[in-house]
């Protein structure tokens, strides 16, 4: 099991870890949202993916796909590396050090699965909508430094996430694969629109003259 001994991650770690445990005003809703990012992040997807419709948004219903698509190929990846690289966590390293505010399984932490998710969704979108791909980036850093507070991360395995998934959302978006995502997403969104719009049909059909 590889192990962290850098002066600095401790460092960041502790200054992070005890400012949670002495601001409870910065904690709980800090808490609430990293509970709560997964399906946070994935419902909002889920949610563009299935109501963007018509021509006007089908970028939308490409970013959402593109986004999703980078979060599983990023994860798998981390997956790999985390079982060679088997970094235990600071809650683990020194358990006495470290608050922790939440359970967690004592798992390899390095990359974080969290960050590596959460920056290929928001990269994806930024690569197609700055605006709301910028929002998605700024998310993505306050889940990243908050998994450090809450002492589950090193510094260095949200940074590797970050970069693995940013990695991962660029080369989809850059290489031939962005086309044939935007095809199977506007083939899939049609199958949609067209269930949609069977639907309103049978309720208008059936609704008293």
């Amino acid at each position: 099991m590889y192990r962290m001994n850098n002066g600095l991650e401790w460092s960041v770690l502790h200054t992070l870890n005890n400012f949670l445990f002495h601001h409870d005003g910065v904690e709980d809703p800090l808490l609430v949202y990293i509970n709560a990012s997964e399906a946070l992040f994935v419902g909002t997807l889920l949610l563009i993916f299935l109501f963007a419709n018509g021509e006007r948004l089908r970028a939308w219903r490409r970013a959402a796909l593109a986004a999703v698509l980078s979060a599983g190929v990023a994860l798998a990846i981390a997956k790999v590396i985390s079982e060679i690289v088997d970094r235990a966590r600071p809650f683990v390293v020194d358990p006495h050090g470290v608050h922790l505010f939440t359970g967690h399984a004592a798992d390899p932490g390095f990359p974080s699965d969290h960050a590596t998710g959460a920056f290929a969704v928001a990269m994806a979108i930024y690569l197609r909508n700055r605006l709301w791909g910028g929002i998605a980036l700024v998310a993505a850093a306050v889940l990243s430094i908050g998994r450090v507070a809450i002492g589950v991360h090193f510094p260095s395995d949200v940074l590797a996430g970050a970069v693995l998934g940013c990695g991962v959302a660029l080369v989809l978006f850059a290489t031939p694969l962005r086309s044939r995502i935007d095809r199977l997403a506007d083939l899939v969104g049609d199958w949609i629109e067209a269930a949609i719009s069977r639907v309103r049909m049978l309720r208008g059909s059936g609704a008293p003259g």
